[in-house]
C-alpha cells in the first residue's frame, strides 16, 4: 500500500503520487504564468522577453561576461551577443572593459535602468513579499532549495534539446530531410 500524507490545507489523505503530479502542475502553471509575464514587461519595455530575463542576470553582481550569461541561460554565444547589443541599443546596459584584466568585457548595467523595470514589477513584488510572510524560515529554505534544483534540471534539459535532432515531423526536420547531401 502506498504511503499517504495529508495534504497542506486539504482535508483527507492524498498520495505522494497525486501529491507530485499536483507540484509538477502548479510548476509548470507557475512557469507559463511567468512566461506571460515577461512577455508582457518585456513589451512594456520596448524589448524581447529574452533579453528582459538576460537582463536580470546583468543587475547581480559587479556585471557579466557573455560568456557567464551564455553559461546561465544555455543561450548560444550569438544568441547572448545579440541580447547584449539590444540592451544597450534600449539603454538597459553597456560593456565595459573590466579594469582587472582588460581582455575581459564585462556587461553592466545603466544607472536608472533598473527603475524602468520595477515600477512594472512593484505591485507583484508587495503580493509575493506578503504571501512569503505566511511561510516560516524553514519553509522558505526549502522552497529555494526545490526551486534552485528545478532550475538546474531546466537548464540541463536546455542543453540536450539544443543539441538533439528535431522531432521527426517539424518544420526543422522537414527542412532537414529536404537537403541534398553534401
Amino acid at each position: 500500500m502506498k504511503r499517504t500524507r495529508k495534504a497542506s490545507g486539504k482535508a483527507g489523505l492524498v498520495s505522494r503520487d497525486r501529491l507530485v503530479s499536483a507540484l509538477n502542475r502548479a510548476a509548470r502553471e507557475a512557469s507559463g504564468v511567468g512566461v506571460l509575464l515577461s512577455q508582457a514587461v518585456a513589451q512594456r519595455l520596448g524589448i524581447n522577453s529574452t533579453d528582459l530575463e538576460c537582463l536580470d542576470y546583468v543587475q547581480h553582481g559587479d556585471g557579466i561576461t557573455a560568456g557567464e550569461l551564455a553559461t546561465a541561460t544555455g543561450l548560444s554565444s550569438g544568441a547572448v551577443t545579440g541580447v547584449i547589443d539590444r540592451l544597450e541599443r534600449a539603454g538597459f546596459a553597456q560593456r565595459e572593459r573590466d579594469p582587472g584584466d582588460r581582455r575581459v568585457v564585462r556587461v553592466r548595467l545603466l544607472p536608472g535602468a533598473l527603475a524602468r523595470a520595477e515600477v512594472l514589477y512593484r505591485s507583484l513584488g508587495d503580493a509575493v513579499d506578503e504571501l512569503a510572510g505566511r511561510y516560516s524560515d524553514a519553509e522558505l529554505a526549502l522552497l529555494i532549495d526545490y526551486f534552485e534544483r528545478s532550475r538546474d534540471i531546466a537548464l540541463a534539459e536546455v542543453a540536450k534539446l539544443q543539441t538533439a535532432a528535431p522531432v521527426t515531423g517539424t518544420p526543422a526536420a522537414r527542412r532537414r530531410r529536404s537537403r541534398p547531401a553534401g
